[in-house]
């Protein structure tokens, strides 16, 4: 199975920072653009960090009062993601303002892996890299969920042919498949237990399915018999070293 790739999603025109982009002009282009974040590249076009407004919020901490300790005493009380939002706010350009190391993908990249690295690392966005870390595209858990608007007869029609057909080599007819807003049902009589794992396994896997409603049946539970014949060649591989 092909999943879709990233460069199908990706938003190519990106609004980007440089190192020594202005605060204020970064609070502009994402209030003009109507974006909540944005890469920062250097002068090679490079990524090397990336700001969101939450960045931009940090500005909101507040320094030390003057009854307070010191700015260095109290900066090192702090835990080390502690001075990193201190240090935020009080950045005056995008390089102070960054979070660093940023996380990226390539276009050729399947969503599902996006989607895994979003989860993973709790971002709304990924900037798109080429194979030199140049910027070359933006995209975000909106553009993700495009993938769940593929036509049912679409998605029912990669299961027929890349799941019965050319993974199990079944037979046309032999398993019902239905879809109904990204729903699949599968339906039918297989000879082993082990197709009818893979066929669920696999189907769950492809681009814009929602769930899989498991109707499947088997004549042969290979399965169990694959456990009996481990357990009987543990059996007899200790009554071996027994001797």
């Amino acid at each position: 199975m092909q999943h879709d790739k990233i460069g199908s999603v990706m938003t190519a025109e990106v609004v980007r920072a440089e190192y020594g982009t202005p605060f204020k002009e970064i609070a502009r282009m994402l209030l003009d653009h109507r974006i909540s974040g944005l890469p920062v590249v250097d002068e090679e076009d490079r990524v090397i960090g990336v700001i969101s407004e939450t960045d931009l919020m940090s500005r909101q901490i507040q320094a030390p009062g003057a009854h307070e300790p010191p700015r260095r005493q109290w900066l090192s009380g702090l835990s080390a993601s502690g001075r990193r939002r201190a240090a935020k706010a009080s950045a005056r350009t995008a390089g102070q303002l960054m979070t660093e190391p940023p996380v990226t993908v390539h276009a050729d990249d399947t969503i599902v892996e996006a989607a895994r690295t979003m989860a993973r690392r709790q971002v709304e966005r990924l900037p798109v890299v080429d194979e030199e870390d140049r910027l070359v595209g933006i995209v975000t858990r909106r553009d993700l969920l495009r993938v769940f608007l593929r036509p049912d007869a679409e998605i029912r029609e990669e299961v027929v042919r890349e799941v019965l057909g050319n993974t199990l080599s079944l037979a046309p007819g032999t398993v019902s498949v239905s879809v109904t807003e990204g729903v699949i049902t599968l339906e039918g009589h297989l000879e082993r237990r082990t197709d009818t794992e893979i066929a669920v396994s696999m189907t769950r896997q492809i681009d814009g399915v929602v769930d899989v409603v498991d109707k499947l049946t088997f004549r042969l539970d290979d399965a169990r018999i694959q456990r009996e014949d481990q357990a009987l060649h543990g059996v007899a591989d200790n009554w071996l070293r027994g001797r």
